[in-house]
């Protein structure tokens, strides 16, 4: 790169992803002196070199074939999951593609320096978004961290980029082979009513069996009537305060007294006055207040601080 010049540099440096460019410009700092003679030596081996390739196309397929040849079956499959997983050129841009739900529960469980290190390499925007997912001790601890940090040694990143894509990463991409029928009932629960039931619709006229499959797999805002209590008060805790009331005010009469009966007499008593006072209200917005509760409920089951899985009336044996 330095023999070539900095018009000619410039231009390879383009394509270059920011990795690449900040490892390629650590070599050239660290290079001192080169003799002219190795100089044109090592230009003419790479010219060489380059004019002996033909044209080549890679493909997954064809990557995965050469890796089952020349490593162990399970370390060729760790490798394609990891290409499989999120898009990214660099593990830190994978790590901006992978929801911050699913990031924070893994990072709660380590170092608040590594947190720290992580949510420094990735964009702001999704750091400030598994930041607020954090328990509060710990993001303040890493906030502090992150002030007081200064440059990263590169075998201290190194180290963390291996433990993530070992650790994580792999395994992200092996629970992320979802049933479709767990992730189209995922899709439709994030649908209006109206949008719902046209497409429930469509979907029982064409296979029976799928709809009733998909059907017992979503999970609604009357669901969250079968909560234990302990679990609704959580979520009630978690939710944004004026959600609350608009969400109720569309619920079934059960789901609306089961939250209810989690408050205390007095505030209660507010809670149906909130409700009252709303007067009217369009479904679409009582649509949108209960699917943004439900995604609040199933960001703190994956935090493990709720439980949504189980129904609270099926038939126990002894």
């Amino acid at each position: 790169m330095l023999a070539l010049g900095e018009e000619q540099c410039a231009q390879i440096f383009s394509m270059l992803h920011e990795e690449e460019i900040r490892d390629i410009s650590f070599a050239m700092s660290q290079l001192g002196s080169i003799d002219a003679t190795l100089v044109e030596q090592l230009c003419g081996e790479f010219a060489q070199m380059m004019g002996q390739s033909s044209a080549l196309l890679g493909t997954l397929d064809s990557t995965e074939r050469l890796l089952q040849k020349t490593l162990s079956r399970d370390r060729a499959t760790q490798i394609m999951e990891e290409i499989r997983g999120p898009a990214g050129r660099t593990m830190w841009d994978k790590l901006g593609n992978v929801n911050e739900s699913l990031l924070a529960n893994y990072l709660k469980n380590e170092y608040p320096q590594t947190i720290a290190v992580v949510l420094s390499k990735i964009k702001p925007e999704h750091s400030a978004r598994v930041l607020a997912l954090l328990p509060e001790a710990l993001a303040s601890d890493v906030v502090m961290r992150i002030l007081r940090m200064e440059s990263i040694q590169k075998d201290v990143l190194t180290g963390i980029e291996k433990t993530l894509r070992a650790e994580f990463m792999s395994n992200l991409t092996r629970s992320a082979r979802r049933d479709s029928h767990e992730l189209i009932a995922e899709i439709i629960n994030n649908l209006d009513r109206s949008v719902e039931a046209r497409f429930m619709a469509s979907l029982e006229s064409r296979s029976r069996e799928s709809a009733d499959r998909v059907r017992s797999l979503m999970f609604t805002f009357e669901d969250l009537g079968r909560l234990s209590m302990s679990a609704i008060q959580t979520l009630m805790r978690a939710v944004d305060k004026e959600l609350l009331p608009l969400a109720l005010k569309g619920a079934s009469e059960q789901v609306r007294n089961t939250f209810l009966s989690c408050l205390s007499e007095r505030a209660g008593k507010m809670m149906r006055d909130d409700i009252a006072s709303l007067g009217p209200v369009r479904l679409r917005d009582v649509d949108d207040a209960q699917m943004k509760i439900v995604a609040n409920a199933k960001e703190l089951a994956a935090q493990g601080e709720i439980e949504i899985s189980g129904r609270q009336d099926e038939e126990m044996v002894e």
